[in-house]
């Protein structure tokens, strides 16, 4: 076989075979069948078919309530393994929680009460083995600076209160939406960089807020930006209490060699997770013994003895402020929907399972909006929780039982042991937590990776210390949406050629040996062609023949005759797009070329087809792959070799 046959493998017409139309639909056929497949299940309904009714109610319950399914495979075992586990957790979401509800501006029994109900919730719902619920750092900060932007907690504090579980009851409500309409898409437009930057940016802003607490300071800014936060320290170095400073410096410094030999030891990793808990009975102890509060160390006080107090009379639907709570529970549970998920699916990869995002928003959602019901503030699944219930051996939720029955008795029973609880221990055991969240690493990694995913994870985390963590939030969004609008309006368009001895065409500018095939241009498009891009690719097709032309008449080659497209990355096409292959086909018309297409999907050939794009150029110059259509040009060309016209003939049928 000569090379001529390698290059050109179609030059025998029987090798080519015509591009199939697909068979017209109805619209509404086509309309069920995306809507089928964009908001329905695609397990169980394919577990329901050919099923006797009982068996497709219980396998809807397990579907809906995933503990029915693993309960009956449970063992003694098993429960050994979740009960240290979870109490382990319940070690560190004691303290964890009264921390994060006092970030919050909220009563710390908020953050008890959040740890007892929604693990409930959850391990009836959801479908990870490892996740364990509780409240976060940054959701906590963006209630308090959203909600306090509106409403002072400290003059109005039952108002403030109400709102917050308003927001937990919206934010809840979003996050099943999600689930039940399978919208968890809408949370990938936080992409890797927003949420690196965000979390990095909100991380630090928690730390400067915590120089309150650590300075002993009672009066503080409520804006969360960094120039705001220092002004507030520096205005008030008189009223610096050395006492809490001290106390707040030693606990933290243990805090961090507990977290450092955990991560050099491993196995180890109990000694981190009861730090903050042994912080929190030794700083009492020291308190009470000492009677440091009458020195300048704040405690946390009285907190009250029970369960969650029922709150669903307290929601604020008619409040004026209604929709500051509307909008802060979009945010915030979109923020910890993002966090919860990430979580959930970064350690069962570690235990190679598969965990149900649709689930886990509905398992979100309820347990949200069951929490607002029963005086809890908005929750998900921590990494730092989760990390420690990982760790301790967890094999099911059941852990999340045990650690809400923990946190139970401590409701009913020791609550009055908080009492001399220092707050700069609180702060200390915020600041270790959040230094753990500025990943720098990641930071570099895209800065290496990515210039411009540097800069959208930058632009979040300086938006956030320097602006408000809304404003943070915004900027990265937007900074994200415009790249992908970019991506949309600007897609690649790469010239194609031939590798050497073979049949394959591959990008000249990826693969240095590919070569040009004398007389024919190769054109592939790398997108779908929508509305938004139509006009570039148009103006993109163009400069392609204009430069190829050039090209061949600088080196004094044969001229160019034919433009084929490689349609095969183009999944879809509107009727702008439709407008524009008309456009560059009358264009390629008067220039005395020929347009070939090669490899159209089905949904392009639908529309090409309705549209009596391939009756005006004929489907007789539409083929399957490009090598066909390399061959079937060759074929042309070596067919009217002598002439010094171009060719503008019709091609044979290649109807095999």
């Amino acid at each position: 076989m000569g090379n001529a046959d390698l290059i050109y493998p179609s030059t025998n017409m029987e090798c080519a075979h015509r591009v199939a139309i697909p068979p017209a639909q109805p619209f509404y056929k086509t309309l069920k069948s995306s809507l089928k497949e964009t908001f329905l299940p695609d397990d169980p309904l394919r577990q329901f078919k050919n099923q006797p009714p009982s068996r497709k109610f219980v396998l809807g319950l397990q579907y809906f309530l995933p503990i029915l399914e693993w309960a009956p495979r449970y063992t003694f075992q098993f429960f050994k393994s979740d009960f240290i586990a979870g109490i382990t957790i319940a070690s560190l979401a004691i303290p964890q929680g009264i921390s994060y509800a006092k970030l919050a501006k909220l009563p710390p029994i908020l953050g008890l009460y959040s740890s007892f109900v929604p693990p409930l919730v959850y391990a009836m719902l959801g479908s990870s083995k490892d996740l364990a619920v509780g409240t976060v750092a940054v959701p906590s900060l963006l209630m308090a600076s959203m909600l306090g932007k509106e409403v002072d907690p400290v003059q109005n504090p039952h108002l403030y209160l109400n709102l917050a579980f308003t927001a937990t009851f919206f934010a809840g409500v979003l996050q099943a939406s999600f689930g039940f309409l399978r919208l968890g898409f809408i949370v990938d437009f936080l992409s890797h960089a927003t949420i690196v930057g965000f979390m990095g940016g909100a991380a630090t802003v928690v730390c400067l807020q915590q120089l309150k607490g650590l300075l002993g300071l009672k009066k503080f800014s409520t804006s969360t930006d960094i120039v705001s936060v220092m002004t507030s320290v520096f205005s008030q170095t008189h009223k610096w209490r050395w006492e809490s400073a001290v106390l707040g410096c030693c606990f933290l410094f243990f805090l961090m060699v507990a977290r450092f030999f955990s991560k050099k030891k491993p196995k180890f990793f109990w000694i981190s997770a009861m730090a903050p808990l042994t912080s929190v009975i030794l700083g009492s102890i020291l308190v009470y013994v000492t009677h440091a509060e009458k020195h300048g160390v704040q405690v946390i006080g009285h907190l009250n003895k029970g369960l969650n107090p029922p709150s669903l009379t307290d929601l604020e639907f008619g409040s004026p402020y209604l929709h500051t709570a509307i909008k802060t529970g979009i945010i915030t549970g979109i923020i910890a929907l993002a966090e919860g998920i990430a979580v959930g699916r970064s350690f069962a990869m570690f235990k190679n399972y598969h965990i149900d995002g649709n689930k886990e928003m509905i398992a979100f959602g309820l347990m949200n909006i069951a929490g607002s019901c029963t005086s809890c503030y908005l929750t998900t699944g921590p990494f730092s929780r989760t990390a420690v219930n990982f760790n301790a051996g967890c094999k099911t939720a059941v852990s999340n039982i045990v650690m809400s029955t923990a946190v139970m008795i401590t409701l009913l029973f020791l609550t009055p042991l908080f009492h001399y609880t220092p707050l700069v221990v609180l702060s200390a055991i915020i600041i270790s937590a959040m230094l753990g969240v500025i990943d720098t690493d990641a930071a570099i990694h895209l800065w290496k990776l990515d210039k411009f995913d540097f800069a959208v994870c930058m632009s979040a985390y300086f938006g956030v210390v320097f602006g408000s963590v809304e404003i943070g939030l915004g900027v990265a969004i937007v900074l994200s949406m415009v790249r992908m609008m970019l991506f949309i309006a600007r897609p690649r368009t790469l010239v194609l050629g031939n590798i050497p001895n073979s049949m394959i065409y591959r990008n000249m500018d990826q693969y240095p040996v590919a070569t040009r095939v004398p007389g024919v241009l190769i054109i592939r498009i790398d997108a779908p062609i929508y509305f938004a891009n139509a006009s570039y690719l148009r103006e993109r097709i163009t400069r392609w023949i204009n430069n190829e032309e050039d090209k061949l008449k600088e080196l004094q080659e044969n001229s160019l005759q034919y433009v084929i497209l490689d349609m095969s990355a183009i999944s879809s096409i509107d009727t702008s797009g439709i407008s524009m292959l008309e456009e560059v086909k009358k264009n390629i018309d008067r220039r005395g070329l020929k347009l070939v297409l090669a490899n159209p999907g089905s949904e392009v050939m639908k529309k090409l087809d309705k549209s009596n794009f391939i009756q005006d150029m004929g489907q007789e110059w539409i083929y399957l792959t490009v090598g066909e259509a390399v061959g079937a040009c060759n074929f042309l060309l070596h067919s009217c070799k002598g002439e010094n016209t171009r060719i503008n003939s019709t091609a044979p049928d290649n109807n095999v």
